[in-house]
């Protein structure tokens, strides 16, 4: 491995929650970095608390190249529409954080989270002229920058779901759970299923189980 090479780690988060946007963030540093962002404490987002996780985030985005696309509830539920499937959906994200980085930053490698077939993320950058080597790993969070990214990620996640709760005055919890179900239920009886659609995806079992709760 050559210190030099430049590395673009790519993760998401809010894929597995049904309140609040998906988030895909990418990250570029070389590998001569790797002590540096070591030390500041980059590691898998899912093992730090949130107070933490967004000290960092503002310290990696300070200092590194990086990107942030950021898919709303509504743009999200009008791209599955469109798309009808999570995978081709995600990589459509993955590919866009990848040519936004690229656009001002050169880059040797770009590697992901694996998560469905690496052409998938070739295909949609080729359409925009894009060429890169692209890497899928399980647990790609193991590579460095793939974790800054997923931090970079749920930190953005973190943000948009303030400013959601905030805006329409609710407190939206995370994932898929049951208490999810409870929250929603009361968004939709307070407010109708045109805000939900603000806040939530609407292709989760859970939209189903809210606006028609007497089915389950």
């Amino acid at each position: 491995m050559s210190e030099s090479r430049r590395v673009v780690g790519v993760d998401e988060s809010g894929k597995g929650d049904f309140f609040g946007p998906l988030v895909i963030a990418s990250f570029l540093a070389p590998d001569a970095e790797l002590e540096n962002l070591a030390a500041l404490g980059v590691r898998d987002s899912k093992k730090i608390s949130d107070n933490k996780l967004l000290q960092i985030d503002e310290k990696l985005r300070a200092a590194y190249p990086h990107a942030l696309v950021i898919i709303g509830p509504e743009k999200y539920n009008q791209l599955y529409e469109k798309i009808r499937n999570l995978n081709k959906l995600l990589a459509w994200g993955h590919a866009r954080a990848i040519e936004n980085i690229l656009n001002d930053n050169p880059a040797d490698l770009a590697i992901s989270d694996k998560f469905g077939k690496p052409e998938l993320i070739e295909n949609s950058l080729f359409e925009n002229g894009r060429k890169i080597q692209l890497q899928q790993l399980v647990r790609g969070e193991s590579i460095l920058q793939v974790a800054a990214a997923s931090i970079l990620a749920r930190a953005g996640f973190l943000r948009e779901m303030k400013k959601l709760s905030d805006r329409f005055k609710v407190e939206l919890p995370r994932g898929a759970s049951s208490l999810v179900d409870r929250a929603g239920l009361k968004i939709f009886q307070e407010h109708g299923p045109e805000i939900l659609a603000k806040l939530a995806k609407k292709h989760f079992k859970n939209y189903q189980r809210v606006v028609n709760p007497t089915l389950f």
